[in-house]
């Protein structure tokens, strides 16, 4: 009997071993953009840094702030607020950039992402993270993997690949240096 109880016991910290390993207990790097609570997965996060040093890009949409030069790379900067609501944010006390990887096929870029604040590190469990609502949020629903909750509210789990989506925001580059305007729209 005593084997048994032994065996069992291996066997649920085994699991609890397991499913701590697997991505559905994922990690999330959350932050404050406009009020509202944001997160990436953490796998995406290289570093975070300080606001400042920008370097602004003549005729780029309002969304892409500028460029910083990171140990000597040019990276990329998007202000979110302006690229969900149209609308540059400005910069306070604890406004930063944090450094994400994004995937574009085999290749993979570094883009800095301009937030008002960052929060922490959060664990959410898959069974807390809901599908992404069909409406009624302020930002397209693509760009959200899901809706985690955290402490009895939500936070926006971004769909980082789709935010900072490589085609899509050369596209926008590209009509903006036209002149054509549609890059001043809101949710561009």
């Amino acid at each position: 009997m005593n084997t048994i109880v032994q065996a069992s016991t291996v066997t649920d910290k085994s699991r609890q071993l397991v499913t701590a390993a697997t991505p559905e207990n994922a990690q999330y790097l959350t932050f404050l953009l406009g009020g509202e609570m944001f997160a990436v997965g953490i796998l995406h996060v290289k570093e975070i840094i300080e606001f400042g040093n920008l370097t602004e890009i003549p005729m780029m949409p309002t969304f892409i702030r500028g460029v910083i030069n990171l140990r000597g790379a040019v990276v990329p900067v998007i202000d979110l607020t302006a690229r969900f609501a149209g609308q540059p944010s400005q910069p306070g006390k604890r406004t930063c950039i944090v450094i994400v990887e994004v995937q574009d096929g085999d290749l993979s870029h570094d883009v800095g992402i301009m937030v008002d604040a960052v929060s922490e590190v959060l664990e959410i469990p898959a069974d807390e993270i809901e599908p992404p609502p069909s409406f009624g949020a302020r930002i397209r629903a693509d760009f959200i993997q899901g809706m985690g909750k955290v402490a009895g509210r939500f936070v926006i789990l971004l769909n980082i690949d789709r935010v900072l989506s490589v085609d899509e925001i050369a596209t926008l580059a590209t009509v903006a240096s036209t002149g054509d305007g549609l890059a001043h729209r809101p949710g561009s």
